[in-house]
């Protein structure tokens, strides 16, 4: 005897909705009674971050979302007050994504912050161009919770709003501080607890992102080495104050396991040097843009830094004689960036074919010394899903045979 769908329990049809695009169960929650009951169900709708346009009032749009147990919001367009959507979901607010919101100001913010949000983990003001350490200020104040803070693109936050930071959001765990050009060592040092009169620090930071903040020097370096010693996760591309000098103090953080050092132009071989010998045990290491670093660089990572899964070297100083002193030793490569590295020749794929069995992506663009014959010799990789050549990506089923 066949079983139509309209006679499952709501419990196995709210297992099967779950497993739905977020529009599809939408549409589903619109076919009758019986599959909106289900569709509405929490498990439903469990870790689905609602994105929306606030156009005009909508009396029933947060008590829908609460019902669902909707706790992620990302506003895509804001026409109505902030305090609008936080006042809807103050009790459930998990995760608040504003970014882009280019007309989102201080004064918009702090109307929507007038009192503690205990459940608030997650804020993110990438782009709200208008928001300064006026506003960083109310969040330190009222999101003693938040976890995870980004800030990219804020051009308008200083050092100042890093020492508010620093002051109430002690729980922080990631914070994005990507173009804020006006930040400098003095602020980083405000974040790393250096300056313990006025803010404890956020000590307890696990991943930081400083990408082109311009006016950071080995200083700023030396102040994370000391004072936030869980850090994993560390960006610092486009940052051309770090130097060699700084990345001797990186070198004795043990808990770091990414750095991204792109385009830092004062970045040479010493400095790769100091991270292979302090005893660092990274997993993902980006050197891409650093002209000044080379063949001998290759040769401290082999030597100290074998642990890598993540090696980006596009556009470096090296070639295939570079490849040879490292590939014998990096057994957990997974991914190789070499793109626009013109000194590598079929010699180096080989090398790479023969040594690096467990490679699952790598990046040839503008390699224009490499021939059909080397990408026949890397595309026998057995672990190999993607292969990067500029124009095209080649993934497993279409590889030279």
């Amino acid at each position: 005897m066949e079983t139509h769908i309209s006679c499952l329990f709501p419990e196995l049809l709210a297992m099967i909705f779950g497993y739905l695009e977020v529009r599809d169960k939408g549409r589903a929650a619109q076919v009758c009674s019986a599959w909106r009951d289900a569709a509405y169900h929490r498990s439903v709708w469990r870790g689905v971050e609602a994105k929306l346009h606030l156009r005009r009032a909508n009396p029933s749009l947060f008590p829908s979302l609460q019902a669902r147990g909707i706790r992620r919001v990302q506003i895509l367009s804001l026409r109505r007050s902030l305090s609008y959507v936080v006042q809807g979901m103050a009790a459930e607010l998990e995760s608040l994504n504003l970014s882009g919101c280019y007309n989102l100001t201080d004064n918009g913010l702090g109307h929507a912050f007038v009192q503690e949000l205990g459940s608030l983990r997650a804020l993110d003001l990438s782009l709200c161009k208008q928001i300064t350490d006026s506003s960083l200020g109310r969040i330190a104040q009222y999101l003693k919770g938040l976890q995870v803070l980004e800030l990219g693109g804020c051009s308008n936050v200083t050092n100042t709003g890093l020492l508010l930071i620093a002051w109430g959001l002690r729980g922080l765990k990631s914070l994005n501080l990507r173009s804020c050009r006006h930040l400098s060592d003095v602020g980083i040092g405000h974040l790393a607890g250096m300056t313990r009169s006025a803010a404890e620090g956020c000590l307890g930071l696990e991943r930081l992102t400083l990408q082109d903040c311009q006016k950071l020097t080995d200083l700023s370096l030396k102040h994370i080495a000391r004072g936030l010693a869980g850090l994993r996760q560390l960006n610092l591309s486009f940052c051309g104050g770090i130097s060699d000098a700084g990345l001797l103090h990186l070198a004795r953080m043990g808990s770091l396991r990414g750095l991204n050092l792109r385009s830092c132009d004062n970045v040479s071989d010493a400095g790769v040097m100091h991270l292979a010998t302090g005893g660092l045990r990274l997993s993902g290491l980006d050197l891409s843009f650093c002209d000044k670093v080379g063949d001998q660089s290759l040769a401290y990572v082999a030597q100290g830094l074998d642990g890598l899964e993540s090696l980006s070297l596009c556009s470096c100083r090296i070639s295939d004689d570079g490849l040879n002193r490292m590939v014998r030793q990096m057994h957990r490569l997974r991914t190789l960036n070499i793109g626009q590295c013109a000194r590598v020749t079929d010699r180096g794929l080989e090398l790479i074919a023969d040594h690096l069995a467990q490679l699952t992506g790598i990046d040839l663009y503008g390699c224009t010394r490499i021939t059909k014959r080397g990408l026949e010799r890397i595309t026998q990789l057995p672990c190999l899903k993607v292969l990067n050549l500029g124009l095209w990506q080649m993934t497993e089923s279409e590889k030279v045979r």
